[in-house]
């Protein structure tokens, strides 16, 4: 690598210092890199949507910025690379970049003029490097006679190999430049980390439920090896949203605005909706992006405000249909207003198994109504319900061709045998789990080879509105096989084979697993 390149990454790191350390002053949400990797997600395709979070799950951030970064090196090498030839060159690459970084940050949901300081402080500093740096890489402009000297052996003239002190220089210059660049990202991310909420999460003490829910009945967990626990603890729960950086949101400053076609707009605190009678329930909570016996689904112990109760004494107006949610960092999501108020447990979530919720589930408030698939339910860091109509306003992923309603789809999953490995031969326990939530499973069905269905067995659930877990003994005979399930829920609806996508209203098809059996 050449030094112009190195003096490139140089300044692609110094700009990312410089921005990280003013969005550390001015909001973490900021950061250029951050303010790319959100818009990039606006303009991310349904089908690519599905395939990052099918291959890396929880690290789909991690890739994406790792990707930005990968990008912005190459970039960055090349700006440098040109600027040796011609320092024109490299300040039009550091206008690039500062014309992705500006549009990106201009355009989040919640931007201000602060939001684009980041990216101003770290297009200067990269120009400044650049000018620093490039000119110690280039030849004196009228070099000096070299001196010469007499051998005194055969007295003639010897030329004297001039020093390289301008390289020395580059070098210096450019370790100092490092250091500071480093010393600008520490810094902050310190910053960052002032803003969290950390403590204000531990120290909070949510009250105790005025409606709690039922003792889960005998039975309700198989306790089968590799099966899916009936609570999924709040550590394992999945995690699809469109933040790279995690709102911090302090329960002081905390506010939720119910407006639009309401008789009477409310704004309600954090100690207000906490002082409201609180309701506990188990709730399964899916995304809609989750593949046919994919993770993005768990089921957790929510306690919460009635959103129904909310809504009720705000009035809401003849011809409302959709509640209009955002979350603090611009999201939104639109949820039928008929849904939340036909008797269902809709919350306004401020606690997840019995802890107040984790940051990144939405603390410290959010959505859950069961029934529906998280994008169009399950607003986190909710701070906005403007109650209105799906014909006049379309939700973040409305606009990008997901349906407006989405009803969860009866479905179920195999979680053992994983077909990973072979099995061994005698009777083998099928198992997995189903959902159809606010409508309840009747049935699980099995089959092996395409072969006639075989009724599971059901474990306990306490209410209609969670998975509930499922076994079948197999006596399995040795050989490969595909296994495939089925559910029916309290409606006599069975689960359909037919093969579909996530988008735009959630996938479809039997969940199969290949096994071989020795």
């Amino acid at each position: 690598m050449g030094l112009g390149a190195i003096a490139g990454l140089l300044a692609a790191g110094t700009a990312l210092g410089a921005g990280q350390f003013v969005a550390g002053l001015t909001g973490a949400s900021g950061s250029p890199v951050v303010a790319v990797g959100e818009l990039q997600i606006d303009f991310t395709p349904p089908w690519l949507k599905n395939f990052a979070i099918s291959e890396f799950g929880a690290d789909d951030k991690l890739v994406l910025v790792s990707g930005i970064l990968v990008v912005l090196a190459i970039f960055a090498a090349v700006i440098g690379a040109a600027a040796t030839r011609r320092m024109a060159y490299g300040m039009a690459g550091v206008a690039v970049f500062a014309v992705v970084g500006l549009t990106a940050a201009a355009t989040r949901p919640t931007a201000t003029f602060t939001s684009l300081l980041p990216t101003l402080a770290a297009t200067a500093s990269a120009a400044a490097v650049l000018l620093v740096l490039i000119p110690l890489l280039r030849p004196p402009a009228a070099p000096a006679p070299r001196p010469v000297s007499y051998d005194p052996v055969t007295t003639r003239a010897k030329a004297v190999e001039p020093a390289e002190p301008r390289r020395r220089s580059f070098l210096a210059a450019g370790a100092a430049t490092a250091g500071i660049a480093a010393g600008a990202g520490l810094a902050g991310r310190l910053l960052t980390e002032r803003s969290s909420v950390a403590g204000a999460q531990r120290s909070l003490r949510i009250p105790k439920p005025t409606v709690t829910t039922q003792s889960l009945p005998p039975g309700t967990d198989l306790d089968i090896p590799g099966l899916a626990s009936f609570v999924t603890p709040s550590s394992a729960f999945y995690r699809v949203d469109t933040a790279l950086v995690l709102p911090q949101v302090d329960p002081s400053s905390w506010q939720l605005r119910i407006h639009g076609m309401v008789n009477r707009e409310i704004t309600l605190t954090f100690e207000e909706l906490i002082k409201r009678p609180l309701i506990e329930d188990y709730v399964t909570l899916c995304c809609v992006s989750n593949p046919i016996g994919g993770p993005y689904i768990g089921n957790a112990k929510w306690l919460g405000a009635s959103l129904a109760g909310v809504l009720r004494e705000a009035g809401i107006k003849a011809g409302a249909d959709q509640l209009l949610c955002t979350s603090v960092d611009g999201f939104t999501s639109g949820t039928p207003v008929q849904t939340v108020m036909d008797g269902r447990d809709a919350l306004l979530a401020v606690a997840m198994n019995g802890q107040t919720l984790p940051v990144a589930h939405g603390f410290p408030a959010r959505m859950v109504v069961p029934g529906l698939y998280g994008y169009v339910s399950a607003t986190k860091w909710v701070t906005d319900i403007n109650v209105t109509t799906f014909a006049g306003n379309y939700a973040y992923w409305a606009q990008r061709g997901w349906s407006q309603q989405a009803p969860v789809k009866t479905e179920c999953r195999i979680d053992v045998p994983n077909g990973l490995n072979n099995v061994t031969g005698g009777i083998i326990a099928v198992a997995g789990v189903a959902w159809a939530q606010h409508k309840g499973i009747e049935a699980v069905q099995v089959r092996v080879d395409s072969g006639p269905w075989n009724e599971a067995r059901l474990a306990a659930v306490p209410g209609i509105d969670t998975w509930r877990q499922w076994v079948w003994q197999w006596a399995a005979t040795p050989g490969p096989h595909v296994i495939e399930a089925r559910a029916t829920d309290k409606t006599g609806y069975t689960q359909t084979g037919v093969q579909a996508q996530p988008e735009p209203n959630g996938a479809s098809g039997y969940p199969s697993v290949s096994v071989t059996v020795g």
